[in-house]
């Protein structure tokens, strides 16, 4: 016997199951789907939805904690009600059928399908329910903190970066192949994450191709190294390369033989500062940049010269090679060099 009163009671309290039961699992999944970094972006725009998106993010836990807290009581509860309701309507007999046909609908709509639009929906859903979710996690705080004293054995540790480099660089190659970044948008971005892995070493000019003046020297004396060099700077040593003590601009050394200057080249060598054979790309671009040099002797552990790396060389992980009107012999920068664009050219494939 169906008692026809208690069929609105019975709709109504499936409905509310359904719906809080959506709500909860959307919301739960849309706040793990957003990602971070977009979030961050967001709240430097301004706007309270996004500005509270962020706070939840960055303290990700209890948020999540208090809506998982709020789907069970509407699960569990909600359950119960239903149960009730139905053995009041139907009979004690029917108590299971009823019970299954709400499980169905929980796991069909209140999860799978809210779940799955808040995963393509990540970011809109994320943001209309931040403000919603900062006035649950301050309700449930009491009820959430009891949670954390209990699981905090298991979940004691730093958390790890939010990123690394591999995953920037897959998001390189999906943005190129959606067509939201160029081709050399994408290399560029592979290139920047070399500079902390190349050494001077890999990119320096060898000792044996390095061109150099002696410091003892009257300028005269050098005219033709000076004319036939395709530098505009050159190391100036004190006997031998081992002991380098500056670099002098070719145009000061030029500007002096037409002027017939008795000077030495050391008179015009200016100081340079040396840079071990380990020094990593993105270290001497620094140095290069606030020591106002665009040139450094490489030295290895006994303080003997290798070679020469320039801001150029750097600059190269970056943009590849780059020739001048002044390049006319073929690159002697050795096999170190070779290598570190054959890793570039493996990478860039």
């Amino acid at each position: 016997m169906v008692e026809p009163g208690l069929l609105g009671p019975l709709i109504g309290t499936v409905l509310i199951v359904l719906i809080g039961s959506g709500l909860c699992a959307g919301t739960e999944t849309a706040l793990l789907s957003v990602p971070s970094v977009r979030v961050r972006q967001l709240a430097d725009g301004g706007g309270r939805q996004s500005r509270a998106l962020l706070a939840i993010k960055e303290h990700i836990a209890r948020p999540i904690a208090a809506v998982v807290v709020m789907n069970n009581i509407f699960n569990i509860v909600g359950s119960i009600a239903v149960g009730r309701v139905a053995a009041a309507a139907f009979g004690v007999g029917w108590v299971g059928v009823v019970s299954g046909v709400l499980t169905f609908l929980v796991i069909l709509f209140g999860e799978i399908l809210p779940k799955t639009f808040a995963e393509r929906h990540a970011e809109r859903v994320a943001l209309l329910t931040a403000l919603p979710m900062r006035g649950l996690t301050w309700l449930l705080t009491p009820v959430v903190m009891v949670f954390e004293l209990l699981t905090r054995p298991l979940t004691r540790g730093d958390r790890g970066p939010s990123t690394n480099e591999e995953q920037i660089r897959l998001l390189a190659g999906i943005g190129r192949s959606e067509g939201v970044i160029e081709a050399d948008e994408m290399e560029m971005v592979h290139r920047v994450f070399q500079l902390n892995d190349r050494l001077a070493r890999d990119l320096m000019t060898p000792r044996t191709a390095v061109t150099w003046l002696p410091a003892d020297q009257p300028i005269e004396a050098v005219r033709d190294d000076i004319i036939s060099s395709e530098h505009s700077r050159i190391l100036v040593a004190d006997g031998d390369l081992d002991q380098v003590i500056g670099v002098a601009l070719k145009h000061d050394l030029l500007t002096a033989l037409l002027e017939g200057s008795k000077a030495t080249v050391g008179d015009h060598a200016r100081s340079v500062e040396a840079v071990p054979w380990v020094a990593r790309a993105d270290d001497l671009l620094q140095q290069f940049r606030h020591g106002r040099q665009h040139l450094a002797p490489v030295i290895d552990e006994h303080g003997g010269t290798m070679g020469v790396v320039t801001l150029e060389d750097v600059l190269e992980v970056l943009t590849g090679p780059i020739v001048d009107e002044t390049d006319r012999r073929p690159d002697l920068r050795g096999y170190a060099r070779a290598r570190a664009r054959q890793r570039t050219r493996n990478w860039t494939r």
